[in-house]
C-alpha cells in the first residue's frame, strides 16, 4: 500500500490515458488537466481505457515516482458521473487499488477500538 505524507492530496483522473505514457507525459497531463504542479508532492492517479491498468505519479523530494498496477481478472471501479477529476483520501486510494468503489469507501469511518474496550 502507498503511504501518503500529511498534507498531500490524492487526485484521480477518470479520463482514460494511453497506458504507454511515462513520467514526463504524465507530468504534463498533471499540469494541463489538474492545473497542479507535478512537483508538488501530491499524488495523481490515471487509468487506461479498459480500466485494468493504473499509473500513480508523484514527486518525492528529488525525483518522480511512478507506480504501475495491472489487474489480471477484474477492472477498476470508476464512477460514471460527469465528473472527470476526483480528490480522494488515503483509505479510498487503498480501496480503489484493491478494485473497490472509492465513492462507497468514503462513507465509512475508522473505528477507534481503544474507546470500545
Amino acid at each position: 500500500m502507498l503511504k501518503v505524507r500529511d498534507g498531500i492530496q490524492i487526485y484521480v483522473s477518470i479520463e482514460p490515458i494511453d497506458a504507454r505514457k511515462s513520467i514526463d507525459t504524465l507530468a504534463m497531463l498533471v499540469f494541463d488537466e489538474f492545473k497542479q504542479d507535478p512537483r508538488s508532492g501530491h499524488v495523481f492517479v490515471f487509468f487506461n481505457r479498459s480500466h485494468d491498468k493504473a499509473k500513480i505519479l508523484y514527486w518525492d523530494r528529488n525525483g518522480y515516482v511512478l507506480h504501475y498496477k495491472r489487474l489480471e481478472k477484474h477492472r477498476y471501479v470508476l464512477p460514471k458521473s460527469g465528473q472527470v477529476h476526483y480528490q480522494i483520501n488515503e483509505m479510498q486510494l487503498a480501496g480503489l487499488l484493491a478494485g473497490l468503489n472509492f465513492e462507497i469507501i468514503g462513507e465509512f469511518y475508522e473505528i477507534n477500538y481503544e474507546n470500545l474496550f
